[in-house]
């Protein structure tokens, strides 16, 4: 598992021993388990179960949600399919874009051009870029309009024709901003949206549109969804344990609980990570049953 994943954690040695793990996974060869070559020969791959759910629906699907906690490699999953399918002349653009929205702080007045402005907010979309893609090939790939990167606003009013298209931290649009990024799909196009709901930076959180959205599109074939939760955090074992103290908050848009109760709930979540149950998901602070085929539209 480690030479294929690079990573192994305790919920990936518990799925082994609950015969999670099934036997076809084992038969994939090394080379079918890359996603793309990076920088410096390294080798970028999905690391965990649900980062190869994450590949596989992208491959079967045109349209696919990619919601969970930070630190799962979602977006960067996401980028590396999109290297990917360009580097195999599955598509011809690399659309990359994000809600210019901060989280929770007033930066105020920016100096420099409209770009300038805008890339502290596109920086880690250039990062994971950057560990793809040589820095003078990737801006020469920029400069050309192959790879794009550029905020949501900058969407309304293009069609999206023969390009792979990534909406990262989509849990920071509303529902009519969604609805006006998902009808710029055109012909030969894969869309993907990441986001994750228990880290909203609008002022009023209700405004959120991407769980609407993701009830509202269930049922539609051609449409998958993968739910990313605490076990596939793949950052610093810390960023576990932070993500299951803050779960027992309460849900984006609703009552504050007390300070006793949340405490209660915040001790028990993290007690629930320790013991690393690997049946349940874990999204903001809900929690539903562990992906399987029937979540996938």
């Amino acid at each position: 598992m480690y030479e294929k994943r690079q990573h192994l954690s305790r919920e990936s040695i518990l799925s082994i021993l609950n015969a999670a793990v099934q036997a076809a996974d084992n038969e994939k060869t090394e080379e079918d388990n890359i996603l793309v070559y990076g920088n410096n020969g390294a080798l970028i791959k999905a690391k965990t179960k649900n980062q190869e759910l994450l590949v596989k629906c992208y491959q079967e699907h045109d349209l696919v949600f990619a919601e969970g906690p930070a630190g799962t490699g979602k977006t960067y999953t996401a980028i590396a399919l999109a290297v990917r399918a360009w580097k195999n002349k599955e598509v011809r653009r690399i659309i990359l874009t994000r809600p210019a929205v901060e989280a929770g702080e007033q930066l105020g007045f920016l100096p420099g051009d409209m770009k300038e402005k805008l890339d502290p907010y596109l920086q880690p979309l250039y990062d994971a870029l950057r560990d793809m893609i040589p820095g003078k090939k990737l801006e020469s790939l920029m400069e050309e309009g192959v790879v794009q990167i550029a905020p949501l606003a900058y969407m309304r009013g293009r069609t999206l024709d023969h390009a792979c298209v990534i909406l990262d931290e989509a849990q920071n649009t509303s529902l009519s901003q969604l609805k006006m990024f998902l009808t710029r799909m055109g012909k030969d196009a894969k869309f993907i949206i990441t986001g994750d709901t228990s880290q909203i930076d609008l002022v009023r959180t209700g405004d959120s549109g991407l769980s609407r959205c993701m009830d509202l599109l269930r049922n539609i074939k051609g449409i998958a969804f993968v739910r990313f939760d605490s076990g596939d955090i793949i950052r610093h074992p810390l960023v576990k344990k932070i993500v299951a103290a803050f779960s027992g908050l309460p849900a984006a848009g609703s009552p504050a609980a007390s300070p006793k109760a949340s405490s209660k709930a915040a001790k028990a979540a993290t007690t629930e990570a320790a013991a690393s149950e690997p049946a349940t998901k874990t999204s903001g602070s809900e929690t539903s049953p562990a992906p399987s085929s029937q979540e996938i539209g």
